[in-house]
């Protein structure tokens, strides 16, 4: 199923025929650089985290389309992962793999998306990890109601690791 998020994006659920963007997206410096798991992504790895953790449910993988005049395209991923449905709680991630596509405030908008989507899965905690100095990231999650829970010193390279979440109220 596709959601438009506004005028300007969309997402829309991940497929096979996305496999050679996902892999050209994520071994970009810039996001590598982000990502807590630092390896380069293959075919086989992709193939292979779409067999066991998309296609199995424990997560919801979508590419954000962008819509302008002339046309629509591809521009990055957003997921929602280590989907507990017992413990009714779920992990947030994203990257814009397009370098022409930063700095619109898409990521702004798909995080309160996100939010909305993980509260009417029935979830009652949202949490995402981000290094901490991806300052923009940490304000984007802030903006969206995420709270930082904890933090560890000198996870990668130096560079903290904090955790952040939601914990929805009952309605």
């Amino acid at each position: 199923m596709e959601y438009t998020i506004n005028e300007k994006i969309s997402v829309r659920p991940i497929t096979e025929e996305d496999t050679d963007l996902i892999i050209l997206w994520r071994n970009k410096p810039r996001i590598m650089n982000n990502f807590l798991v630092r390896t380069e992504v293959t075919r086989e790895t992709h193939l292979n985290w779409l067999k066991t953790k998309v296609y199995t449910g424990n997560v919801r993988q979508f590419i954000i389309m962008e819509h302008t005049d002339d046309i629509i395209r591809p521009i990055g991923s957003v997921y929602i992962r280590d989907i507990d449905n017992e413990k009714l709680t779920a992990e947030y991630g994203i990257f814009i793999g397009e370098d022409d596509a930063l700095g619109h405030g898409y990521g702004n908008q798909l995080v309160k998306w996100a939010v909305d989507y993980v509260r009417d899965m029935g979830m009652k905690t949202f949490t995402l990890r981000v290094l901490a100095d991806n300052k923009p990231a940490i304000k984007s999650y802030e903006q969206a109601g995420f709270k930082q829970v904890d933090l560890v010193k000198n996870f990668i390279d130096g560079r903290d690791l904090v955790f952040m979440e939601i914990a929805f109220e009952d309605d």
